[in-house]
């Protein structure tokens, strides 16, 4: 390097006398080296660092997206309907009930019983008094003993003319004449004697009996009134009923009727008796469903030894396994589709099929259903709207507690729990 050049870089003269030497160029050129390096190193490292992070961090968003696009949902495998009693509103009847009336047009004289008094069969109830039917009875008697008298007479004049006609005394037409007089006479007899036996029976009838044992439910009429004979357009004096056993009256649903049969044992419970059950068994089925109700009316008959239970009153029946069994599933469970209900339910490599499904019964929280579905299906429970065959899902289980089928424990009505 020239002095002029050390003189422009402010670079003082070298004397060699100072015994000092200027720094070697290649020690310069070497720390620069190194800075360049370390400097593009740095560089490098942190468009490394770059790449690196947009990389993962486009991982961590497609990682992200995929988990996204995927649908979990949870799922639960249809139940058996456990066996169940269906409870049925029923009315009590007694086995055998009766308004009682009058036969024979009167006043009543004397009643002798009152509502819940119990009657034995033949007793006496009530005393009519009937004027009227004494009246004609006396006339009718009357008028037999006076056709009995003329009777008479033409028999003994027949007799005559039959003896006469031997010595042809009389013509054969006046024999007839006779004949016919006396057969006359016997046929007005009889119609009398008749007249007397109607009016003795309706006599008979002022006397009222009870048809059957049982207990007075009713008492319409007090001494004095007024009794029209018949029941058309009258009241009845009294109404009679059979209270042990009794008769229960049930209409059972179409969907029931084909699990009924005569001899099938019932239990009746009565809300005013809480913790007390009746057992029971049905009697009669009737052979046809009514078209109105489109239902099945059963009787049944109910022992009532105690007289707990009374004509008339509200029960509930319950017929143990009424329902053929089906499959049952939580209500959320369901989907409206315009091709009618659906469940979705998911295969072993998580696609989803939609199933057409038939509903036995809607219970509120669950749905009984009598096809579509099998008990191994996995059901979707509470799906997406926008849910359709085809879709991928990831299924969890959801542990679903199903509560124990009711059962009603209940001795027969001599000993109730």
């Amino acid at each position: 390097m020239t002095e002029k050049h050390h003189a422009e870089l402010a670079i003082p003269d070298h004397d060699p006398a100072d015994g000092r030497q200027l720094p070697p160029r290649r020690g310069e050129f070497r720390r620069a080296k190194r800075v360049l390096i370390v400097v593009a190193v740095l560089l490098a490292a942190g468009a490394a660092r770059t790449t690196i992070s947009n990389a993962l961090q486009r991982r961590d968003v497609a990682k992200a997206t995929a988990e996204n696009a995927i649908q979990y949902v949870s799922v639960v495998t249809p139940q058996a309907t456990p066996a169940s009693e269906t409870l049925l509103p029923a009315t009590l009847r007694g086995a055998l009930e009766s308004p009682i009336y009058a036969r024979a047009t009167g006043y009543l004289r004397r009643r002798y019983v009152d509502i819940g008094t119990r009657v034995r069969q033949g007793q006496l109830l009530a005393e009519l008094d009937t004027p009227e039917i004494d009246q004609e009875l006396a006339q009718a008697i009357a008028q037999r003993n006076q056709i009995n008298a003329s009777l008479g007479l033409a028999k003994s004049s027949l007799a005559r003319w039959q003896q006469l006609r031997q010595r042809d005394a009389v013509s054969q037409q006046e024999l007839d004449e006779r004949q016919s007089t006396y057969t006359q006479g016997i046929a007005n007899l009889a119609a009398a004697e008749a007249n007397v036996k109607r009016l003795e029976q309706l006599e008979s009838f002022k006397r009222i009996v009870a048809p059957f044992d049982g207990v007075i439910t009713q008492r319409n009429v007090d001494v004095g009134d007024l009794i029209a004979a018949g029941s058309g357009n009258s009241r009845a004096l009294f109404s009679l009923a059979q209270t042990d056993p009794l008769r229960v009256t049930v209409q059972v649903p179409q969907a029931y009727a084909q699990s009924v049969r005569v001899g099938q044992p019932v239990v009746v419970t009565q809300a005013e008796l809480p913790g007390m059950h009746f057992q029971g068994k049905i009697t009669h089925v009737s052979g046809a469903i009514d078209v109105a109700t489109r239902s099945l009316q059963v009787d049944a008959a109910l022992p009532n030894p105690e007289g707990k239970l009374r004509p008339g009153a509200y029960v509930q029946l319950a017929l143990p396994s009424a329902v053929q069994a089906h499959l049952s599933v939580p209500a959320n469970a369901l989907l409206f589709r315009a091709e009618g209900p659906r469940v979705a339910v998911v295969d072993d490599q998580g696609v989803v099929h939609l199933h057409k499904i038939a509903i036995a019964r809607d219970l509120g929280q669950s749905l009984e259903l009598a096809d579509g579905v099998s008990p191994t299906d996995r059901v979707i429970v509470n799906p997406s709207d926008s849910i359709d065959d085809g879709d991928h899902v990831q299924a969890k289980a959801l542990a679903v507690k199903t509560a124990p089928a009711p059962k009603a424990d209940g001795k027969a009505q001599g000993g109730h729990s």
